[in-house]
């Protein structure tokens, strides 16, 4: 499990909200429910600290996971403009994207908006990881609604992710 960004790497803000720490938050509450669930989770980072891109892929691959997520929260351009969450995948097809449709049909439940599954080779932790990776944008950090969702539904939200990546495993 990777809780994107950290450190000296804050990733978006909006007000109060820093990315680095919703996503540091989110990550290690769905590691607890994977643990709970018999998953073994290894994290990337458990505390604030910068580790780079490669260096993230590096860690995964050197535990030999069979899943690398990473949890990230969107942005745009205007506060307010956009909302919903999507799952970025290296390449469309394959067990990533039945784990990205899996996490985005759970978030759906929670009451976030799909947005969907999208291609992006260009990520280095989607392309630099030898397993099977996915990186999820839980609800866009500058949308005002997708805040509220996350702050008063934050146990519902991790258990959607992780229950997203549960099924997929069933599925196998």
């Amino acid at each position: 499990m990777d809780a994107g960004h950290g450190g000296r790497d804050s990733g978006a803000s909006y007000g109060e909200r820093v990315e680095k720490d919703d996503n540091l938050a989110i990550t290690l509450e769905v590691g607890r429910i994977l643990e709970e669930k018999g998953f073994d989770v290894v994290y990337t980072r458990e505390e604030d600290i910068y580790q780079a891109p490669f260096r993230k892929a590096a860690i995964a691959n050197e535990q030999g996971g069979d899943l690398f997520v990473s949890i990230h929260r969107n942005s745009s351009g205007t506060p307010n403009q956009y909302q919903g969450v999507e799952t970025l995948v290296y390449s469309a097809g394959g067990f990533p994207e039945e784990v990205a449709e899996n996490i985005n049909e759970e978030l759906e439940e929670v009451g976030y908006i799909n947005l969907g599954v999208e291609e992006r080779p260009g990520l280095i932790v989607l392309n630099s990881t030898q397993m099977p990776a996915v990186l999820v944008e839980v609800g866009f950090i500058n949308s005002d609604a997708d805040n509220e969702f996350f702050s008063t539904r934050f146990e519902e939200t991790a258990r959607a992710i992780a229950d997203g990546i549960a099924e997929s495993f069933d599925e196998e």
